[in-house]
């Protein structure tokens, strides 16, 4: 049995999950708080599922960045402002890349548990707003002295435990499983067309919600809202997506000479949010679930090659539940690097017409919290509409960690 942490849940019900576009680093996203994008997914799933505030029983907010200076009061704010009862508690979730999944993990355990019946989830991101920062000058500012500060978003790339960055970890891992540039390219080609397919036929309208000028109220609080930056008036479907040919990525340069990781074929960067009802059984009142959390795994790896591991992830979930990979329909790996997505590939030998068969991350972005969620709901959309039973979303996580989830569709 592959090392990890691993739960099984038997009756906690993913209810439904919306997200909003997302949007590219300074785009109509760049003046909007996280929590004010937050907001408007939990109102939009709360009103789309059917589930009224009062039945919240928990809710918990995943955030990596703050993006504001209220940042501390994220979670508390998303719930009140959603509608959430005042008694009801809220919690702020982090696991890096793996905080969305992080958030059904607890949300499971909490229904299991019988704590919650409801659990509100949300996880949201502004990648623009990432903070410039500085930690030193607390004291004040000495004369000649150097200034501390530093670009958060870009300093974060970087493992310092290990002395590498996020791309060289995706580096090792081509040269340790002899994935070329090529491959990479064509690997990320495929990811843009096949979002750009998933946009066109209307796949992706169906988890996204519309962000327009909106204010935001409860008695009892101030107001506060969304204003689009720029000429925008509204939003509502990704902007990265784009066709993208391999010789066209081709024409860029490698981030690290020799190596096959360029800005073109890794995770563009994205702010937006996403959010799911999670419910029991009883809670679920005659409403017909998107699909079931049935497991969940949380494995570490050597963080020089962090992005291997929703292999293990992935292995323990299906040892644990005495599944064969061919047992799973769809399969999302977070598409952090091209490189780490097919390494990922050749260590599980997947099926690549079963994996990120609407395109990923590449194409579409990376709000760091966010991302969880959506491939989770994504997932069960795609096992209702082919029909299957399970289906897997997973992520690495920086640092060496590794973290993934098994979906079952009841209608199976």
């Amino acid at each position: 049995m592959s090392r990890g942490l691993y739960q099984c849940f038997d009756d906690v019900w993913l209810l439904d999950g919306l997200r909003t576009p997302l949007v590219d680093y300074c785009g109509a996203f760049a003046g909007v708080s996280p929590t004010d994008l937050g907001i408007k997914v939990a109102r939009e799933v709360l009103a789309r599922s059917g589930v009224a505030g009062e039945a919240v029983d928990s809710v918990l907010v995943g955030n990596v960045a703050p993006g504001d200076t209220d940042h501390f009061f994220l979670p508390r704010h998303v719930g009140l402002y959603a509608g959430v009862p005042i008694d009801v508690p809220a919690l702020l979730v982090q696991r890096i890349c793996g905080t969305g999944f992080e958030l059904f993990r607890q949300a499971a355990e909490q229904v299991s548990a019988g704590v919650a019946a409801t659990v509100l989830v949300v996880g949201t991101e502004s990648m623009t707003r990432h903070p410039i920062s500085a930690f030193e000058h607390r004291q004040g500012f000495r004369l000649g002295a150097p200034l501390g500060f530093k670009d958060t978003l870009w300093e974060s790339l970087n493992d310092t435990a290990v002395g590498v960055s996020m791309i060289q970890t995706a580096e090792n891992l081509a040269r340790r499983y002899g994935i070329t540039r090529e491959e990479v390219d064509a690997f990320a080609s495929r990811s843009f067309e096949r979002a750009v397919a998933a946009q066109e036929s209307g796949w992706l309208a169906g988890e996204i919600v519309s962000v327009t000028h909106e204010r935001f109220e409860r008695e009892g609080c101030l107001p506060r809202g969304i204003r689009l930056q720029g000429e925008a008036a509204v939003v509502d479907r990704d902007t990265h997506p784009r066709r993208s040919p391999p010789q066209v990525l081709a024409r860029l340069r490698t981030i690290y000479p020799g190596g096959v990781q360029t800005a073109g074929n890794s995770s563009a960067l994205t702010d937006g949010a996403a959010a799911a009802v999670v419910t029991s059984g009883p809670a679920l009142q005659g409403r017909r679930p998107l699909g079931r959390i049935a497991a969940a795994a949380v494995v570490g790896v050597p963080p020089e090659i962090m992005g291997i591991a929703p292999a293990p992830a992935i292995r323990l979930l299906l040892e644990s539940q005495h599944l064969r990979v061919h047992d799973i329909a769809r399969i999302e790996v977070n598409e952090a690097q091209g490189a780490q997505v097919l390494a990922v590939q050749r260590d599980l030998d997947l099926d690549p017409e079963r994996l990120n068969v609407h395109g990923g991350a590449i194409a579409l972005g990376h709000p760091l919290a966010a991302s969880g969620v959506r491939l989770t709901v994504t997932v069960a959309r795609q096992l209702r509409a082919i029909g299957a039973r399970y289906g897997i979303a997973s992520a690495c996580v920086g640092g060496g960690q590794g973290m993934a989830l098994l979906i079952e569709n009841p209608d199976a």
